[in-house]
């Protein structure tokens, strides 16, 4: 079991960069079209509950598209679409009730989507990105502070990685998310937190 690990420590070590040779210089990302990588992008949701804790969850299944401009940041743009049947929390019973009527209604908005409609540069790897969120029916105007988390070649496909952190508060009252029986010991903010990875082909 020892060689085994060692050997596969050996593997990795020779398929491509360590994890310190991440730069988290935009600039040193290339130019171009890149897809989310679902096994590692998260999208995270956190609710006042009785006004002492957040609650958390989480959606499983998001897919996206980034136009990344490495020179003009400004120009670049981003879509994401989420699938809301892969919400998950920690009771199984919450879950059902999410996905019902009372709440995201899901049968009849499976997806949230977000697209970019402008992007400013606040710092040398940070700004801010406004865009059109679609959620519940509903679309309103959002702006996330992002930060770029790095980029780096993949060291199993060799692919071109880059990082994003972005976070942002909404209202669940302005997308008509109300009228749940538990409406009462939750808050109206939700924080949401995104861990998003894109990746570029080489022969791209």
């Amino acid at each position: 079991m020892r060689s085994l690990a060692l050997a596969s420590f050996a593997l990795l070590a020779l398929a491509g960069p360590a994890l310190g040779d991440a730069s988290t210089d935009p600039k040193r990302a290339p130019t171009g079209a890149y897809s989310m990588d679902p096994r590692h992008t998260q999208v995270l949701f956190a609710i006042p509950h009785l006004g002492i804790t957040d609650y958390y969850g989480r959606f499983d299944k998001v897919s996206g598209n980034l136009n990344f401009n490495s020179g003009t940041p400004e120009k670049s743009s981003v879509s994401v679409t989420i699938d809301m049947t892969s919400i998950d929390t920690p009771s199984h019973e919450l879950i059902g009730e999410l996905m019902g009527t009372s709440t995201f209604n899901t049968v009849a908005f499976p997806t949230a989507t977000f697209k970019s409609t402008a992007i400013t540069k606040t710092g040398p790897n940070a700004g801010t990105i406004t865009g059109d969120l679609t959620l519940h029916g509903v679309t309103k105007p959002v702006t996330l502070d992002a930060t770029f988390g790095g980029t780096t070649t993949d060291p199993f496909s060799g692919a071109d990685d880059i990082g994003f952190h972005a976070t942002t508060t909404i209202k669940r009252t302005d997308f008509g998310i109300t009228g749940m029986v538990w409406e009462g010991v939750v808050g109206d903010d939700v924080k949401l937190t995104v861990e998003a990875m894109f990746q570029r082909s080489k022969d791209k």
